[in-house]
This record gives structure tokens, sequence and C-alpha cells, in this order.
């Protein structure tokens, strides 16, 4: 049994389903920030912005969305890679390329992951 070890889920189906959590989850914030933002509108400053985010929920809400941004974009990544990363496509160093492009993305992702958790939680 051949299994894929660097996609997000155990299969297809897992992958789409994440997907479409995190864009629900991605667009409720928007949406609340968006809300925020038309409500206050030009009286908006510093403090209002700043305690509006020091809230708990605004705080375990963007840890949500930065989360979904990873995930979704992990998944989102993975997918293009396997499929315009090929050995077909790309000639005999498609995989090389394919895996060298999925661990600078886990990289990347792993960083803004890291520092997104420590801007909303410090």
């Amino acid at each position: 049994m051949v299994r894929a070890v660097t996609n997000f889920g155990r299969s297809g189906l897992s992958d789409w389903l994440v997907q479409r959590v995190t864009g629900v989850v991605l667009l409720a914030y928007f949406v609340v920030v968006g809300v925020y933002l038309f409500c206050e509108g030009s009286s908006l400053d510093y403090a209002q912005w700043s305690g509006f985010f020091s809230s708990t929920f605004m705080r375990v809400f963007s840890t949500a969305a930065v989360l979904s941004v990873v995930a979704h974009a992990w998944i989102g990544l993975w997918a293009v890679s396997t499929d315009y990363l090929t050995e077909r496509l790309m000639g005999s160093t498609g995989n090389v390329l394919r895996l060298a492009f999925q661990a600078a993305s886990a990289v990347v992702l792993f960083t803004y992951l890291v520092w997104g958790i420590q801007i909303l939680w410090s």
C-alpha cells in the first residue's frame, strides 16, 4: 500500500473537509473584524484596536484564524506541488523539486504559525 506522507489529512475527503472548515473560520474572522472596523469607523484609535484584540475571545478567535490559514495553505500548496511538480511535467528532477518545495512551504508556514501565536499571546 502506497501512502502519501506529505499531505495534511488522511484522505482526499478529509483534506476537502479541512479546506471547507478553515475557509468558514477565516470568513467568520474577516466578517467580525470587518464589522468592527465598519462600526468604529474613523474614531478608531490604537487603544480601541488594542483593547479589541486583547480580549480573550479575539485572542482565541485570532489563534483559530492563524491555525486555519496554516492548514488551508498547507493543503493548497501540497495539492499544487503534487499536481505540477511531477516527473511527468518536470523531468527527473520533479520529485526533488516537489520535496524541496514542500519542505520550504512547511518551514515558512511553521514560522508564520509560531510568529502569529507569539504576537497574539505576548
